[in-house]
């Protein structure tokens, strides 16, 4: 497995007022509980140890065969803002945000996605996927030939206690089913550190280096390019 290090461009997220935390709300499975029917997404109170996960901080990652890891670092900041899982051609995306104690935050996602799609000309449908209701955006793009294409993306989230989890698949997991298989598994497989501290609604929460990970890459592993800028629908806001 491999870690790379991208750059992202600045995105303000809204900020709310912080919650106050009890413990009883901790151990709670929130909202989005039922969605979840102990299949994954994890919080980490669900599970018994962090052994054998890539430590993100605010996400843990199963390791697989052939995966790479890609943080996207925000410039402005210097802080890393997503993580990129790139496997057999196609990508996933995750972010994961505080969330509401008592509120699920996916249906307002999605209409927020809807309307920015929208407003640079893209257009969005509604599916029923594997997590539950998904999203398929479809952007304007310029495909090599000089012609007008467009880039497509689709969107998963899940409600977790006091989180919420955004994935994004793009390349051929985008559109095709079995091609987002392994990313669909590795994205049930992820563990979120919510943490106990109060945050505002849908601020980010905290992701790192793996204490273990150096951030020079070692000499075997590819050349790191600049990725290319998504389209800005990948943001929350």
């Amino acid at each position: 497995m491999v870690f790379g290090l991208g750059r992202k461009a600045k995105n303000e997220e809204p900020a709310q007022p912080a919650e106050e935390l009890t413990t009883a709300e901790a151990e709670d499975g929130g909202p989005g509980a039922a969605a979840r029917s102990g299949n994954g997404p994890f919080d980490e109170s669900e599970i018994t140890s962090r052994d054998g996960f890539v430590d993100l901080g605010a996400l843990l990652i199963t390791p697989s065969e052939g995966l790479q890891l890609r943080l996207e670092v925000e410039e402005a900041t210097q802080r890393v803002v997503a993580v990129t899982l790139d496997l057999d051609g196609s990508s996933l995306q995750l972010q994961a945000f505080a969330a509401p104690k008592t509120e699920t935050l996916w249906d307002e996602i999605r209409e927020q996605i809807g309307q920015s799609v929208g407003a640079q000309g893209g257009q969005v449908e509604e599916v029923e996927g594997a997590f539950g209701t998904e999203l398929v955006a479809k952007l304007p793009a310029g495909l090599p030939d000089g012609s007008q294409g467009y880039r497509v993306a689709r969107f998963i989230g899940v409600d977790g206690p006091r989180w919420f989890l955004r994935g994004v698949l793009g390349g051929p997991a985008a559109l095709e089913r079995p091609a987002a298989e392994p990313l669909e598994a590795l994205f049930r497989q992820v563990v979120v550190v919510r943490g106990d501290s109060p945050m505002p609604p849908r601020d980010l929460l905290q992701l790192r280096l793996p204490k273990d990970a150096s951030a020079t890459p070692p000499p075997a592993a590819p050349t790191l390019e600049e990725p290319e800028r998504g389209p800005e629908v990948t943001q929350i806001g």
